[in-house]
C-alpha cells in the first residue's frame, strides 16, 4: 500500500523537521522573538523536509519541475499547513505560559498540520507518475 507507506515517511520526515524547527526557533528567539523566529524557524524546516521528502518519501515521483520549480511550489503548498500550524502555536502561546510553551506549541502546530501537508506534497508537489525502474 503505496499511499500508507508514503503517508508514514512523511510523518518520519516531518519529526526530523519538527527537530529543525524547534532547534532554530530556540537559535533565533532571542534575537527574532518567539513570533518572528518561527518564520525563520519554519523556512529552515521546510527546506530539510522537502529535501528528504524528495529524496525518500517521494523518490519514485516526479513533479515535473525544476529543483527550483519544485523548490517554490513545496514551500507555497505548505503554506496551508504552515497557516493551521502557526495558529495552534499562537493560540499555545497564548494559553500556557513558561519556557515549555513554544515548544508544545511547535508540536501542537505539526501534528495540526501534518494532513494538510501530506495532501498538498502527495498530490500537487510531487503528483508525477511514478519513475519506471
Amino acid at each position: 500500500m503505496r499511499l500508507g507507506r508514503e503517508f508514514l515517511s512523511f510523518a518520519v520526515v516531518g519529526t526530523i523537521g519538527f527537530v529543525v524547527d524547534l532547534g532554530v526557533l530556540y537559535v533565533v528567539a532571542p534575537a527574532l522573538g518567539w513570533y518572528g523566529g518561527r518564520g525563520l524557524s519554519f523556512l529552515a524546516a521546510a527546506t530539510v523536509t522537502w529535501a528528504l521528502n524528495r529524496r525518500f518519501t517521494f523518490a519514485g515521483r516526479h513533479s515535473g519541475a525544476s529543483i527550483a520549480g519544485e523548490y517554490l511550489r513545496y514551500l507555497l503548498t505548505m503554506m496551508a499547513g504552515a497557516l493551521v500550524n502557526y495558529g495552534a502555536y499562537v493560540l499555545t502561546l497564548h494559553w500556557l505560559g513558561g519556557p515549555l510553551a513554544p515548544a508544545l506549541g511547535v508540536a501542537l502546530g505539526s501534528c495540526a498540520g501534518l494532513a494538510v501537508n501530506f495532501v498538498t506534497a502527495r498530490f500537487l508537489v510531487f503528483k508525477g507518475a511514478t519513475k519506471a525502474g
